[in-house]
């Protein structure tokens, strides 16, 4: 178990994660989330009055940035049940937290989160894509979660529903959603431009019950909100993902400069830019923000598209052949311009590539 982020077998781990992920061309990120359950990873993220190791933000951040520097893939699956973990430990609904909270730390079982079309997809629609209907004892969920991680490798997928016919018209819920119940479809995942091993894709519900003990919050207005510990859209983990993503491509572009003096300058100048975005991380992380998390998030998908086309660059007309890991980081950086990205990074980040000051 790795309790404490300066245990030398955190960096084992992550030695690991890049090896696999150097190794095949094409992976499926399961045996690297098996190994980060065996090493305690899930604890990571829970007070040890619930059985966790209660670790810091600080220390998650550095977590992220040396994980998603290793392998992005694993590393993104892992938010996204970690964005389902988070929510279950905060849930008022204590008897649904001790069903299946120890299960989760311990990797018996894994969560994932089916709630984008409450934060920033399809928001746009007159109808909800995600309805639930009041029924005895629960709710009846028909619609289908646009976006979801990892769905064919969960027990659970907690589930964002909008009301609809009774006095709790228009609120929402939270709910965890068995994959082999009756009703729920996993569909095949979405062919990607990268990051298509996610397993990313659409869930159907028909006709899902979703009973009072399953609940993890609601009926309420914002349903997400009401959980305080529960990540943000554009939070610190996103920015750290970019960055350790950055990282990876500017270490490439430094080892070439030392028999390149070419490219020395520009690998010292992304150097400089990656220092000083992870210092405002962690300054943030540390509860002395001195940005906004929008200007933080817009920053690092600046980065990280500049670094790996930069090391696309240094790897000239290799690094553009299949199987060639500086292709793929360029292809994994585009992800963070449409991964649960506000429209104030969307802007910045769209003004930036169209020369707009």
């Amino acid at each position: 178990m790795i309790e404490k982020i300066d245990d030398p077998r955190f960096h084992e781990l992550c030695q690991s994660l890049a090896h696999d992920r150097s190794a095949q061309k094409s992976h499926r990120p399961k045996s690297q989330l098996e190994w980060m359950a065996a090493a305690g990873v899930y604890r990571w993220f829970v007070s040890v009055e619930q059985g966790g190791f209660g670790w810091s933000t600080q220390d998650i951040t550095r977590a992220y940035l040396s994980m998603s520097k290793a392998c992005l893939a694993s590393t993104f699956v892992l938010t996204q049940r970690v964005a389902a973990l988070k929510r279950i430990a905060a849930s008022p609904n204590t008897d649904m937290t001790q069903q299946f909270l120890p299960k989760i730390l311990t990797g018996a079982n894994a969560a994932t989160v089916g709630i984008s079309h409450l934060t920033t997809s399809r928001l746009h629609l007159k109808r909800p894509v995600m309805v639930a209907e009041p029924c005895d004892n629960g709710f009846v969920l028909n619609g289908l979660c646009p976006w979801v991680t990892g769905a064919n490798d969960v027990s659970e997928i907690l589930v964002g529903g909008i009301i609809e016919g009774s006095e709790f018209a228009g609120q929402q819920i939270l709910g965890l959603v068995g994959t082999q119940n009756e009703g729920v479809t996993v569909a095949p995942g979405f062919e990607l431009i990268a990051l298509t091993e996610t397993h990313t894709g659409k869930v159907h519900l028909e006709n899902v019950f979703v009973s009072e003990e399953s609940l993890v919050a609601g009926p309420s207005e914002n349903a997400l909100a009401s959980l305080a510990s529960g990540p943000s859209t554009g939070s610190y983990q996103s920015s750290a993902l970019a960055l350790g993503l950055a990282a990876a491509a500017i270490d490439f572009i430094e080892t070439e400069s030392d028999r390149r003096p070419d490219l020395q300058t520009g690998a010292e100048s992304l150097g400089q830019s990656h220092e000083a975005a992870v210092a405002l991380l962690m300054q943030a992380a540390s509860g002395d923000p001195t940005c906004s998390n929008e200007e933080m998030r817009a920053a690092a998908n600046s980065l990280v598209l500049r670094a790996t086309q930069a090391a696309m660059v240094a790897a000239k007309g290799a690094g553009f052949m299949e199987g060639h890991p500086v292709g793929r980081w360029c292809r994994e950086a585009m992800f963070f311009l449409v991964w649960s990205c506000p429209q104030a990074v969307q802007d910045a980040n769209l003004c930036e590539l169209a020369g707009v000051e």
